[in-house]
């Protein structure tokens, strides 16, 4: 008994290395999938359109000369960044699934078609910035794009309904100043209605970072597995197995940030924190920003907020590998009870070298469901692999025990404990209650079972035979 307990304990080592290589499947699945963003394009995160307009500032600088405290004034010229009144979007999500080997990954089309409305406020000189210092007649319309390699085709700006030419570069620094702008001249300071529509491609999560008094966003896919996160959840959302429409509203009330900033607002950042609606966005205190000429350090407006909705698999066959090998243990602990029952009550010897094949052919379990669940989908690979285990240790089990009437037993009691770990990897939330009764159970046969065996005798009965 005591020689099946230290084997027992030496096959976690090799269960650790089935984690291992876990691990590194994983890692080679995610190799594979960055490389399919590399000719498509990555993480998107959308933010604008936002009105940058120059103004002309001065700067009191004081440096210390011979000895002496100087202080020169610099005339220098810093960027005001607008957000718009209301900023309304229909956002098209267009899922595609993309294979490279045996590894499959979900990318997307976005097609965002919306309307902005500007004005510049009448009171420009609470914030600071004087109104015949502002450069209107070199103001911009920017539109934000984390990962500019995703743009597609198709792509335009207007004005008032006057079409802009679009230029590369210049995003927001909440996309890491990339995306796109076009240049507008506006002397008249009357307001604008800018109208856009931006196709990009990317691979994961697709964010959106609201600007303005008013946001609204009204979101649509064919995707039925989507995961919504971030700082904002939708106002409204509907799933189906056909697609999901979520509706977003968002007041700059609810942004905390003012329609005015002499400074731009930095990149969301994702925080440890993650629930079951995907990550979410946490401020950090300060960040800085280069001035859009690149001549000076200007410091952020704030940090941007973000909404980000994932089109996940509905089934993640790494986790549930990796959830169904934390049961391994079970698995081999009560196979060894039931052999060590046959030998204990029924008089069947196992012999050390059984008790350690039968060992390997549980652990080669989750070996076979990781290779086969790569190629053909978790449910089918663990059919596969659980009925090729049970078999080979139901013949094995025979020879050792010399009874297919104790063989078909083990058979039946495997067959109990893969239809139950299914059962647990299914129900998430109940797992560890569902789990830990049955196991109660488990514990109270065996001790009824046990009940009549004097323990302290069994070593003594062996010598007294030998």
């Amino acid at each position: 008994m005591v020689i099946a307990v230290l084997i027992a304990v030496a096959l976690m080592v090799p269960l650790l290395m089935v984690y291992g290589l876990l691990g590194d499947r994983q890692q080679q699945a995610q190799t594979a999938q960055a490389s399919i963003g590399q000719g498509w394009g990555g993480q998107q995160t959308i933010a604008g359109p936002v009105i940058v307009i120059p103004y002309r500032a001065t700067e009191t600088n004081t440096v210390t000369e011979n000895g002496r405290d100087v202080t020169r004034t610099v005339n220098t010229i810093r960027s005001l960044y607008l957000s718009p009144q209301t900023n309304r979007a229909d956002v098209v999500i267009k899922p595609e699934k993309r294979k490279k080997a045996i590894y499959e990954t979900v990318v997307y089309e976005s097609q965002i078609s919306g309307s902005a409305d500007f004005a510049l406020p009448a009171d420009i000189a609470r914030f600071g910035v004087a109104r015949d210092a502002l450069m209107l007649d070199r103001a911009e319309v920017r539109l934000g794009v984390s990962d500019a390699r995703g743009l597609v085709d198709g792509n335009s700006v207007a004005v008032n309904g006057t079409p802009l030419a679009l230029q590369p570069g210049k995003g927001l620094l909440s996309t890491g100043n990339s995306g796109t702008f076009a240049f507008v001249d506006w002397t008249a300071a009357t307001p604008l209605k800018v109208d856009y529509k931006i196709g990009v491609r990317g691979l994961g999560d697709f964010k959106l970072i609201p600007r303005g008094v008013d946001t609204r966003w009204t979101v649509k896919s064919s995707w039925p597995n989507p995961s919504f996160g971030g700082d904002f959840l939708p106002a409204k959302r509907s799933v189906t197995g056909s697609g999901f429409t979520a509706t977003y509203a968002i007041p700059n009330l609810a942004l905390g940030q003012a329609q005015v900033l002499t400074g731009d607002l930095s990149p969301p950042v994702t925080s440890n924190y993650s629930g079951d609606n995907g990550p979410r966005y946490a401020e950090v205190v300060e960040a800085t920003a280069v001035a859009s000429d690149g001549s000076n350090m200007e410091s952020s407006g704030g940090t941007a907020k973000a909404v980000a909705i994932s089109l996940v698999e509905p089934v993640d066959l790494y986790s549930q590998v990796d959830r169904s090998i934390k049961y391994g243990f079970l698995f081999i602990g009560f196979t060894f009870v039931a052999f060590l029952m046959f030998d204990i009550i029924a008089g069947a010897k196992v012999a050390p070298a059984e008790y350690l094949l039968t060992g390997v052919a549980l652990v080669l379990f989750f070996v076979l469901l990781l290779a086969f669940a790569e190629v053909i989908g978790f449910m089918p690979a663990y059919m596969v692999a659980s009925a090729a285990i049970i078999g080979l240790l139901t013949f094995y089990s025979a020879a050792v025990l010399k009874s297919w009437k104790r063989a078909r037993f083990l058979a039946a009691m495997l067959i109990g404990l893969y239809a139950l770990l299914y059962t647990l990897l299914n129900l998430e939330a109940y797992a560890l209650l569902i789990g830990s009764v049955l196991m109660f159970f488990a514990l109270a046969g065996v001790m009824y079972m046990t009940r009549n065996i004097d323990w302290s005798g069994i070593g003594k009965k062996e010598e007294v035979v030998v």
